[in-house]
Parts: C-alpha cells; structure tokens; sequence
C-alpha cells in the first residue's frame, strides 16, 4: 500500500530539516527524502555559527531573529550541544575601528544589541586574542555555536521520535506529478513538495533553475585538534577582513576606504574571497575559514596557498598555542545576487526553496517558518 503524507521535502540539509520541523509543529504529516546515507552537502561544511550580526537591517535581520528564537526551542528540546558565545569584531586598523564605529551609531535603529569593547574588555572576554596592535572590537551577544556535523546528524532522530517525520535516506526523489513522489525506484503519495536540494540544479525542475540567476559558491576550511577545556576562544571571532564581506556593514560611509585599502595591501585575500573567522565546539576543535570561488572557478582541487593565507590572517588575531590542522574540507553553496532566499513554484504543489547564500545556518529556521506559514495561508 502506497503511504500518503501531506508534505514530502527533498534533502536532509539544514534547510530540509528547518522545513520538516516547520510542518509537522503544525501537525502535518512529513516525510524527507536524503539521496545520500546521511546529508554531506554545505550543511555540515560550515562553522556552525548562528550569526543574526551578519544580517543587514529589516527583513533579514527579523527573518535570522526569528530563526534565532526557533533554534533555541529545537537545540533544547533535542539536547543537541550549543553554546551562546557572542561574537566579537576585532579592529586593528583606524579604518576598521572607523567602520564598526559607524555601524554603532545606527545599530539600534536596525534593532541590534551591540556594543563597544576597549582592547582590555576584549582580552578579558577571550585572552587569545593576540594584544598587540588591538584598538578594540564590536561585541554582539546573540550570536549561538553549535556543532553543524552534529546537528545535521542528531535532528533527524529527534524529529522523528518527537514530531513522528519519516526519513527515507539514499533514496533519491526523481519526479513529483502531484501527488505521486517518484524516489529510489518507488512511489509515494504527498500533497506538496519541498525541494531543500542545496546546489543540485539539474535532478528536479532544471528549467526553474536555469532561469533563476542563482550561482555556486566554493569555500575552503579547517578544524584543528581537540583542545577540551584547555583551550578556548570565548566567543565566535572575526576581524577586518569580515566587514566588508557581511552586507551588515555595506551602508558605512568609511567602508569603501577599507575596501581599497584590503585591495592594495591584501590582494590575494581579495582575490580569493578571503576573510577569517573562527568557531570552537564542545570539544574543544576550532573550525577556522574561509574563502569564496565562484561557478566556473570551482575545482575540486583546493588551493594550499588559501589555507596558508587563511591561517597566516588568523596568526594576526588569534594566538592558539600549539595549533595543528586536522582536518581540510571545501563546501559548495547555492546564491543568489539578490534574494534573502531563492523561491519557486515550478509545478503544482512543488516549492523550490535555494539560496540563503551561505547564511543558511543562520537563517534556516526562520526562512522555513515564513514559507510554510505563506503555504498554508496563515495570517
């Protein structure tokens, strides 16, 4: 006998899970389908931070807030390991100092918590810091760590046992003619579709795709050894190099400035799409990144000479004792140049949900929960 659900959602990533999580609260019938044995893609390729400071004013900022508030309820409820951190934008230049400056000024218009930490606060925040040079950095207590290989591989079991969602896992969805879902050689009734397929644009509706304007995005990053509890960070890091990737910062009058200046003095950072960050989970292993290639510049070589570059800037922030690289990985993302996040409606009760353009970690939740609440016609 066929099963019949009310939802079926395509990919285990984090914005497959976000969209399970999102029907069944409301008590519908889910089931997810992962091509693989486990979801592999950019979801668990990332710094498991959850960054609503990175997120420009309005629509954004409310949509990474409310993903913020789900998450929290999800991370309890399941027991999954997270940390509030906080994050801290580090200056050691004038001009950076200048922008972040800036950014305080109109910060509690656009409905950010953030304030202004001398050299000395922010070493007593996190003593790795390294001193010299530090003119001060911008703090932000909302931003959440947390593990993303482990959540993407917990949550699967916690929706199930607690929200009763299905899992069909190395089971590939190849067709939808509504309301028949076509994955692995069978068939499954479903009234809708959710197709959460990361930078897959050629397995379901390639046409849609084709037309969308969205683009791949290539990175590349590291995690070192375990440190536990003997060596920590504090909060989630960031310096210069940051604020001119995060479209937070794009309205701050002195940021072309530094724009020119990273692009005279740093060129190959530049080039690369470099800027560094740096996140610690529970056992201690720092995951430090990240570069940005685009489309026709992916590979699936990486490119030594940007983890070098990365950990050369890190060196310039950030003092880890002994540090060693354990692990080297590259993760490949959908963006797109204009939207918070690519939608579609290709077909009858099929939407194609793409796109958070690396913020998908952050914004996961909230997006699932403005698009199934506009899906259902909920006020």
């Amino acid at each position: 006998m066929t099963q019949r659900f009310d939802d079926a959602v395509v990919g285990a990533g984090i914005i497959g899970l976000a969209h399970a999580y999102a029907l069944a609260r409301r008590g519908r019938r889910v089931i997810v389908f992962e091509r693989h044995a486990r979801a592999q893609g950019a979801s668990v390729r990332n710094f498991g931070m959850l960054w609503p400071i990175g997120q420009p004013a309005g629509l954004p900022r409310r949509v990474a807030m409310r993903s913020r508030e789900i998450w929290l309820n999800v991370l309890a409820e399941s027991g999954l390991w997270h940390e509030l951190t906080g994050s801290l934008h580090l200056a050691y230049h004038e001009d950076e100092e200048a922008v972040l400056q800036e950014f305080l000024q109109t910060a509690p218009a656009g409905g950010y918590e953030c304030e202004w930490l001398s050299s000395s606060q922010v070493l007593a925040r996190s003593p790795l810091i390294n001193p010299d040079g530090l003119r001060g950095a911008l703090w932000s207590p909302q931003e959440i760590c947390i593990d993303p290989r482990e959540v993407v591989a917990g949550l699967p079991g916690w929706l199930s046992q607690a929200h009763g969602v299905q899992f069909e896992f190395n089971c590939a969805v190849t067709a939808f003619d509504r309301p028949t879902v076509t994955a692995g050689g069978r068939e499954w009734q479903a009234d809708n579709l959710y197709v959460c397929s990361g930078e897959d644009f050629q397995t379901l509706y390639p046409e849609a795709f084709a037309a969308s304007g969205l683009y791949r995005v290539k990175l590349q990053m590291m995690r070192s050894q375990p440190f536990g509890n003997d060596v920590r960070i504090g909060p989630m890091l960031a310096a210069g190099l940051t604020l001119c990737h995060y479209k937070n910062f794009q309205d701050c009058p002195t940021l072309p400035a530094l724009r020119e200046r990273f692009a005279r003095e740093m060129a190959d950072y530049v080039r690369y799409g470099i800027h560094v960050m740096a996140s610690q989970h529970a056992r201690g292993e720092i995951t430090i990144g990240d570069s940005h290639e685009y489309d026709d510049a992916i590979s699936p070589f990486d490119k030594e000479e940007i983890n070098e570059l990365i950990l050369r800037y890190l060196r310039s922030f950030l003092l880890i004792p002994n540090l060693e690289i354990r692990q080297r990985w590259q993760g490949v993302y959908a963006a797109h140049p204009a939207e918070l996040c690519w939608t579609a409606k290709p077909a009858p009760g099929a939407t194609i949900i793409a796109s958070p353009s690396g913020r998908g970690m952050t914004m996961s939740f909230g997006i699932a929960d403005k698009i199934v609440s506009e899906n259902l016609g909920e006020a």
